[in-house]
């Protein structure tokens, strides 16, 4: 397989997409299906921002790339990469640039409700960052369901367990054996 493929894992804050990306890994792992996994969201954690990248895209691409090429010499061609907004197509340059212009995109976006959504970030944020998470979560919510491109799966994860919302994930991918996209 000379294409790389990734899995892009997207949904607001709270919904459990690096939760259910080591679920899928673990899937992955347990059929021998070589991979790895990028939390998207570590990309451009640089605080200021570089000059001139106010947004942290082009410092996110060049920490995408390096650890891209790092993986591709080893002759990883399966990626699986969770960050919020990933899915939306003012991205996939990006992906394209870092893993090479031959790359199959897979988009799976997470969903959850507000209640659901809360009630998950109240049990993962301590500090003064909750109702800033709260607020982000349901803006990007938003953003996700106005703006993702019309071949995004959806997979909610309401009242679900992680095998099981992985199990939907894993099947969009095509890489498990004798499981179709």
């Amino acid at each position: 397989m000379d294409e790389a493929e990734i899995l892009l894992l997207a949904g607001r804050a709270g919904v459990g997409k690096t939760t259910v990306g080591w679920e899928v890994s673990a899937r992955l792992r347990a059929e021998a299906v070589a991979h790895c996994v990028i939390e998207g969201d570590f990309m451009g954690q640089a605080h200021p921002a570089p000059e001139g990248d106010p947004r942290r895209r082009k410092i996110a691409e060049r920490n995408l790339t390096a650890l891209w090429s790092n993986y591709a010499e080893l002759g990883y061609r399966r990626l699986i990469y969770t960050q919020t907004l990933s899915v939306l197509a003012e991205n996939e340059g990006m992906f394209r640039r870092a893993l090479g212009a031959r790359v199959r995109i897979v988009r799976v976006v997470l969903t959850a409700s507000d209640a659901t959504a809360r009630e998950r970030l109240t049990g993962r944020e301590r500090g003064s960052e909750l109702e800033h998470e709260v607020e982000g979560s349901a803006r990007k919510a938003r953003i996700l369901d106005e703006r993702m491109p019309l071949d995004t799966v959806r997979v909610a994860t309401d009242g679900r367990a992680v095998v099981d919302i992985a199990r939907d994930v894993a099947s969009t991918t095509g890489w498990l054996p004798g499981v179709s996209p």
